[in-house]
C-alpha cells in the first residue's frame, strides 16, 4: 500500500518534521516495554511550566489489527483500532474518547499505484467530513482536501499540494486556509545516510500580507549524536541535540530564543525517552 503518492498530508512532511519534530520546551520522560507476544505498553511523564500531566499506553497487534489505548491523568481514555487490509489496498481507522464522545471518528484510506484517496467523517448525528485525494507517484504527486460540516452546510477548508520527491531532495508547495495562504518548502539531504540536510521554508498569509521565511539544518556529529537548528524571519531561534544514550533510547536537550528580544530568558526542553 505503499507504491503510490502517498497521503495528501505527506506533501511537504518531511521538510515540516525537520523544522518541528523535537523542538520542545518542556520537560518530558517515556519508557517503553516490549513482549513477544506483540503487547506494548508506555508511560510517560510530562510537566509544562507548572501543570504536571502524565499517560499509559497500551499497544498490541493481532494479525492486522492494531489496538492501541491511553489512559491520562484527567481519567480520559483514547482509544484507536487500526485494521489494515479489510478490503483490498484499504486501510480503517476508528478513535474514540471517553467521557468526550463527540471526539469520536472513522477514517477510511484507499491506496492505488497512482492515487490515494481518505475519508473522515466524526461519529455523531450532523458530523464534520474531511476528504483527501493525491494523484500521481512517489516521485511527483498533485493533492486537494476539503473539510465540510453538515450542521451549517459548509466548507470549513479547502487545501491543494504538489510535491516532487527525488532521493536525496524533495519540494513541495501547499494553498491552503481556503486559498489565502501558501507555503513552499525545499530540503536537501548532504549525505547518503540522508543523516544530514538542509530545509527553507516560505510562508505568506495573503490577507495580512504576512510572510515569514525560515530555514533550518540537521547535522548528524557522529552516528550517536545529531543537532538541529532553526532560525525564522521574525527572529526566533531553535536548536537542539539528540543523543542516543542507549540503543534506541535517546535524550533530547533543546532550546529557543526570541533574537528580537534578547533581555528576556530562552526557553529550554529536556526529553527523555527508553525503550527495549
Amino acid at each position: 500500500m505503499n507504491k503510490g503518492p502517498g497521503l495528501f498530508a505527506d506533501i511537504g512532511k518531511k521538510a515540516r518534521d525537520l523544522l518541528t519534530r523535537d523542538y520542545n520546551t518542556d520537560q518530558k520522560f517515556s519508557i517503553s516495554t516490549n513482549t513477544l507476544s506483540g503487547f506494548a505498553l508506555t508511560s510517560t511523564v510530562l510537566k509544562k511550566g507548572v501543570v504536571h500531566a502524565a499517560d499509559v499506553s497500551t499497544q498490541y497487534k493481532y494479525r492486522n489489527a492494531l489496538f492501541d489505548v491511553k489512559i491520562d491523568t484527567d481519567s480520559n481514555v483514547m482509544t484507536t483500532i487500526t485494521i489494515t487490509e479489510i478490503l483490498p489496498s484499504t486501510k480503517a481507522i476508528a478513535s474514540f474518547k471517553v467521557p468526550d464522545y463527540n471526539s469520536s471518528k472513522l477514517e477510511v484510506q484507499y491506496f492505488h499505484d497512482h492515487a490515494t484517496v481518505t475519508a473522515t467523517a466524526a461519529l455523531k448525528q450532523n458530523p464534520l467530513v474531511d476528504l483527501t485525494a493525491t494523484l500521481g507517484s512517489p516521485t511527483i504527486s498533485f493533492g486537494a482536501e476539503a473539510g465540510y460540516d453538515t450542521t451549517s452546510r459548509s466548507f470549513t477548508k479547502y487545501n491543494f499540494g504538489i510535491s516532487v520527491t527525488k532521493p536525496d531532495k524533495c519540494a513541495s508547495i501547499i494553498l491552503g486556509d481556503k486559498a489565502d495562504s501558501i507555503k513552499a518548502s525545499y530540503l536537501q539531504h548532504l549525505d547518503e545516510s540522508k543523516r544530514s540536510a538542509a530545509v527553507g521554508e516560505v510562508y505568506r498569509k495573503f490577507s495580512t500580507n504576512e510572510n515569514v521565511i525560515t530555514v533550518g539544518g540537521l547535522y548528524a556529529v557522529d552516528h550517536l549524536t545529531s543537532v538541529k537548528a532553526k532560525l525564522n524571519s521574525n527572529g526566533k531561534l531553535g536548536a537542539l541535540v539528540q543523543h542516543e544514550v542507549l540503543p534506541k533510547s535517546i535524550v533530547t536537550i533543546s532550546g529557543e530564543i526570541d533574537t528580537k528580544t534578547l533581555e528576556k530568558y530562552p526557553r529550554f526542553g529536556l526529553s527523555l525517552a527508553l525503550k527495549p
